[in-house]
């Protein structure tokens, strides 16, 4: 990651490098904001996960201290570093922590905690969970980053910033995973948004409906109360 005057530039390569189909800003307040990406690709879970381990084989070069992919690494355990070396001569050997891994479950759930980028400079939490879920005929990849705390800039100014990046990672890892296949079309997306709906709609239907039956057995008078 560069710093916050590079951003421009990045965001305009990040511009023309293809993306996965499903990205957007999920969330945003004064407070922070929420990016998710979502890709799927013909590769199995466990092979997106030994991916995933070797930044150095997806992570952009642009959106590096060193402007070398091959600086970076991983430790997939809990405490471990996503991190880059710093080339230096003799004894200044450099390094940046860009992450750190908060949970690990190979094959599955990758999190990791850290301000990516100008983000680093500044007094914010940034989450990234990496979900793995086995499709037919491959996996589908969702890189959510949740971003929140205190910024000397205006989360809606570097929010949809930050976001094209986020996208350019994961559209790198799907990449080197032989591709992103397609994604489900708006119509699937549009049932799936109908479907959960009605579910809610259900739940709060039968909320309303105990709530009814308990105030009417608290109105109604006792059995053991009643006159012969």
């Amino acid at each position: 990651m560069m710093d916050r005057r590079m951003l421009g530039p990045l965001v305009a390569v990040a511009m023309l490098m293809p993306q996965p189909a499903a990205a957007k800003l999920i969330d945003q307040t004064d407070a922070g904001f929420t990016s998710a990406h979502s890709a799927r690709v013909a590769a199995t879970p466990d092979d997106v996960w030994k991916m995933l381990r070797s930044p150095q084989k997806w992570w952009s070069a642009e959106h590096s201290w060193s402007g070398n992919a091959d600086n970076f690494w991983m430790d997939t355990q809990a405490g471990g570093c996503f991190c880059e070396k710093l080339p230096g001569e003799g004894d200044k050997l450099g390094s940046v922590q860009h992450a750190r891994i908060l949970f690990a479950k190979p094959g599955e759930l990758l999190r990791l905690s850290g301000g990516l980028g100008p983000l680093q400079g500044e007094a914010v939490t940034g989450t990234i969970t990496i979900q793995i879920k086995p499709t037919e005929g491959g996996s589908l990849i969702r890189f959510d980053y949740v971003v929140g705390g205190y910024m000397r800039f205006k989360p809606a100014d570097i929010a949809p910033q930050v976001d094209s990046v986020m996208g350019v990672q994961l559209a790198g890892l799907a990449k080197a995973l032989g591709g992103a296949l397609p994604m489900a079309g708006e119509a699937g997306e549009a049932a799936g948004a109908k479907a959960k709906g009605a579910a809610a709609a259900d739940l709060a239907d039968t909320a309303k409906a105990l709530e009814a039956d308990a105030k009417a057995e608290e109105t109604a008078p006792d059995a053991a109360t009643k006159p012969d």
